[in-house]
């Protein structure tokens, strides 16, 4: 049962104008030191190397798809296939779906194995604030919000407006992060795809009249990722810290004797990190061990904690692994016999993505985006938009390899002319 606020609130949005919150579980679950702590994580991690407005946080994103999911659901009240009890469930699944994300999210998860959908999980039917506000509805209303998010529920078509290829959590991304970042990229009418979504069964549909609204949307996001999430030197910044990350890591096993302890990451090091210790890591807490290892005793930790801070990057050449195996072999015994330990100094780094796909017998499911014709039939976008066909099933990836170009200018030029002409090569 939905308790509504006796006024509501409102936050002045750059990208929805205002966010409107009606409800008093939504209110509550806002104001959870869970949620708040999501404004000391941003949402693009390290981008603002290279788009330096991109500074906005994931508490900024989950309010904004919390609004989308708001509106899209005021566009379903009159449409007979929305069940108007499934409103609070799909409008916490939208606030709470990134609650679990770390400090510079995939960096830290993959030097340290963890997942923040497991940890969104985690919190949301942990021993928290959020799953106290959220038990307020029924006993099982949390299990049943991280269902949704997990997409394991039932309820598919709850999950498939949070989860799916045109979704209230990406159309917000794109949206946000196009504007944080200065660029028209990610720009789409947003107006006119809430108006042509439509609930029919598991999923939502669009009406057919909107399908060069959705074309839009597609090709948006395929140059966001290309021209912003995958941009190199965001990708090198992301290099230089997983290989801070990874040196403390290696360092805490050896028993290095650390002038200031990573005692944040001390129950993560043993496989015993509670709720409690995550949330207690942000990105505010990430920097000041950055600032106090700069004064390290171990060169490696001390040269990549200051590059990091001070925007010294590293530099790359385009690099296909399979076909420079070679190459990469004997620039790593350069980099030894140089004193450069190649593990950190030198890594390979790939990126893809696959910016729209169809159901194939066979592959991990993607539901495609169906258009609701006149006459009531359903067919796929990319059978009816030549331009989503065009790039349909398309997965495209991009390889560079990563190095300190400041560093190698400054060596021996017997190893700094071999070095140097393996790179020209490639």
């Amino acid at each position: 049962m939905s308790i509504r606020l006796t006024e509501e609130k409102v936050f002045k949005d750059p990208v929805h104008r205002y966010i409107h919150v009606q409800d008093k579980l939504l209110w509550d679950l806002i104001g959870t030191s869970e949620f708040q702590r999501l404004r000391r994580v941003r949402q693009l991690g390290t981008t603002s190397f290279t788009f330096h407005g991109a500074e906005h946080s994931r508490f900024n994103h989950s309010l904004g798809v919390y609004e989308i999911m708001r509106r899209l659901i005021t566009n379903f009240s009159d449409k007979p296939m929305w069940n108007d009890e499934d409103r609070l469930l799909a409008l916490s699944a939208a606030l709470l779906h990134d609650i679990g994300h770390g400090p510079f999210s995939h960096s830290f998860e993959k030097v340290f194995d963890t997942d923040h959908e497991e940890w969104t999980r985690l919190i949301i039917l942990g021993d928290t604030e959020v799953n106290d506000v959220l038990r307020h509805v029924h006993a099982d209303f949390p299990k049943e919000v991280a269902a949704v998010i997990e997409k394991t529920s039932a309820n598919k078509l709850v999950t498939s407006m949070i989860s799916s290829q045109i979704d209230a959590d990406r159309m917000d991304y794109l949206l946000r992060d196009a504007y944080y970042t200065g660029v028209s990229y990610g720009q789409f009418d947003l107006e006119r795809i809430l108006r042509v979504m439509r609930p029919m069964g598991d999923q939502v549909v669009v009406k057919a009249s909107g399908m060069h609204a959705v074309e839009d949307y597609i090709m948006s996001r395929y140059q966001m990722y290309w021209q912003v999430y995958f941009h190199p030197v965001t990708r090198s910044s992301e290099v230089i810290l997983s290989k801070i990350l990874k040196r403390v890591k290696v360092l805490h096993e050896e028993g290095y004797p650390f002038k200031q302890p990573p005692h944040h990451f001390e129950s993560i090091f043993s496989n015993a990190m509670t709720i409690e210790d995550y949330l207690q890591l942000d990105e505010s807490v990430m920097h000041y061990y950055f600032q106090c290892w700069q004064k390290e005793e171990d060169p490696i930790l001390e040269d990549l904690c200051h590059r990091f801070l001070n925007r010294r990057l590293f530099a790359y050449v385009e690099c296909h692994p399979n076909e420079r195996l070679t190459d990469i072999m004997a620039l790593q015994e350069l980099f030894w016999e140089a004193g450069m330990d190649p593990d950190y100094y030198l890594e390979m780094d790939s990126s893809s993505d696959l910016p729209y796909d169809v159901y194939r017998p066979g592959e991990e499911q993607r539901v495609p985006i169906q258009l609701l014709m006149k006459n009531g039939q359903l067919k796929e976008l990319s059978s009816e938009s030549d331009v989503v066909e065009s790039i349909s099933g398309k997965k495209r990836t991009d390889h560079k390899l990563y190095y300190p170009a400041d560093t190698i200018a400054t060596l021996d030029p017997t190893i700094r002319l071999k070095i140097e002409s393996i790179l020209e090569q490639m």
